[in-house]
């Protein structure tokens, strides 16, 4: 019983490991085809997100904890980034001037 239990719980990992594949690689087309720079930059932010929710299921599914901080280290790496890359794209620089 307990080794029914286990292989359906691999069949879900797997299945949802391939459905945040998926969903990664839309995303990637997205960043590649939209047509402004917001798209792209939602397209990129939703990679990072994805990318965590990865980093989760194979930490879930190897039974390493330590994986969870290093999701937690690239989610806020993500959130920085996007920051900052925002902050480029409506002002124009990194400088202390203030937003128009």
């Amino acid at each position: 019983m307990l080794e029914l239990r286990e292989m359906i719980w691999a069949g879900v990992l797997v299945g949802v490991a391939i459905s945040v594949l998926v969903t990664l690689s839309l995303a990637f087309f997205r960043a590649q085809m939209g047509p402004t720079v917001f798209d792209r930059i939602l397209a990129l932010n939703m990679f990072g997100t994805k990318t965590v929710l990865l980093i989760c299921v194979i930490a879930f599914w190897s039974g390493r904890t330590d994986f969870l901080d290093l999701a937690l280290l690239f989610s806020l790496m993500s959130f920085i980034g996007m920051v900052a890359v925002l902050r480029f794209t409506t002002v124009g620089n990194f400088k202390g001037d203030q937003l128009p």
